[in-house]
């Protein structure tokens, strides 16, 4: 029984410097708080709970393909696209929720954009009061903000080549 558990207990990531840790905490920080005082300036409610997820791609696992900012955005724009869909043509229908969360999910996966904090963002544009253009705002300026904060502070040391280069041809 001890050998099965095992499996779910083991952590996979390696094992990383303290400071190497911190500058990813300070740099979600800063990230927030920019996406933050954008909501407060623009009157757009940014402050989403997809992008606390998308922080800790970006700034701690910021080689992962799914912090690349084709996926942070193509993920977003994608999603918000099923979302808004969803809340257009079923608003007030809890369960369609879920379906605009696979039918995203299986869509970013099919178009190579896959970003999972933006799987939850048909349920914030059917449980929310963010939908059509709003939805659209909001995470397209919050995920060019935290990709465009992400590329500037992977360039501190320790540097992180981000984001990723794309093969030559």
């Amino acid at each position: 029984m001890r050998h099965h558990i095992k499996h779910f207990i083991h952590r996979h990531e390696p094992k990383g410097a303290f400071h190497a840790h911190l500058k990813s905490g300070i740099g979600a920080v800063i990230g927030m708080v920019s996406v933050g005082t954008l909501a407060i300036t623009t009157g757009i409610p940014l402050l989403i709970a997809p992008f606390g997820a998308t922080a800790v791609l970006i700034f701690g696992q910021p080689k992962s393909p799914l912090a690349q900012p084709a996926n942070v955005i193509g993920g977003y724009v994608l999603a918000a696209a099923v979302g808004a869909a969803a809340a257009f043509f079923f608003p007030g229908l809890w369960w369609v929720a879920a379906i605009a969360a696979g039918i995203a999910i299986a869509a970013m996966l099919a178009l190579r954009v896959t970003h999972p904090p933006a799987g939850a963002v048909p349920l914030v544009a059917l449980g929310s009061h963010l939908g059509g253009l709003t939805l659209f705002a909001v995470v397209l300026l919050g995920g060019v903000l935290l990709v465009a904060i992400a590329v500037v502070h992977h360039l501190i040391p320790p540097r992180h080549q981000y984001p990723l280069r794309a093969p030559s041809p």
